[in-house]
């Protein structure tokens, strides 16, 4: 004896539109850092005893187009990439290189003295150096024994 399966057409439509919800989902709404570009520049950022430490890529870029700040433990990097004289005879096959304007900001993980931190900007890598506060920096209790 076979079993006979009831055909159930709302079923098959819901499988169809399923799948198109998770063809749109993909294509549509995929972080933009998985398709290999990215608006905001890549970042490093650690911390020792002393110091907290961000290093940002920035390729192309010069020191006076970036502007650093620092307000309630929120470290902001602006800038700006510009793109090249747009020539009308060009015919572009790949184009990759990111133009236009960007803005990052992370929470920075201890707070920092923000009137001695400096800043460095060599072969597009970008390191600001922020000297931790002299309140959170780890101290050495010595022990008197009696």
């Amino acid at each position: 004896m076979s079993n006979l399966i009831r055909w159930e057409p709302m079923r098959e439509m819901m499988t169809l539109r399923e799948a198109m919800d998770r063809l749109f989902d993909d294509a549509f709404t995929r972080p933009i850092s998985m398709s290999g570009f990215s608006g905001t520049p890549a970042i490093d950022l650690y911390q020792n005893d002393d110091e907290v430490v961000v290093k940002a890529s920035l390729p192309g870029l010069k020191a006076e187009d970036v502007q650093i700040t620092i307000t309630n433990g929120v470290l902001s990097l602006r800038g700006e990439f510009k793109q090249d004289d747009e020539k009308k005879e060009k015919t572009f096959h790949i184009r990759e290189h990111r133009y236009g304007s960007f803005e990052r900001s992370i929470t920075l993980p201890a707070d920092v003295q923000t009137d001695k931190s400096k800043a460095d900007f060599e072969n597009g890598i970008l390191t600001i150096t922020l000297p931790k506060a002299e309140a959170i920096k780890p101290r050495t209790i010595s022990i008197k024994a009696k």
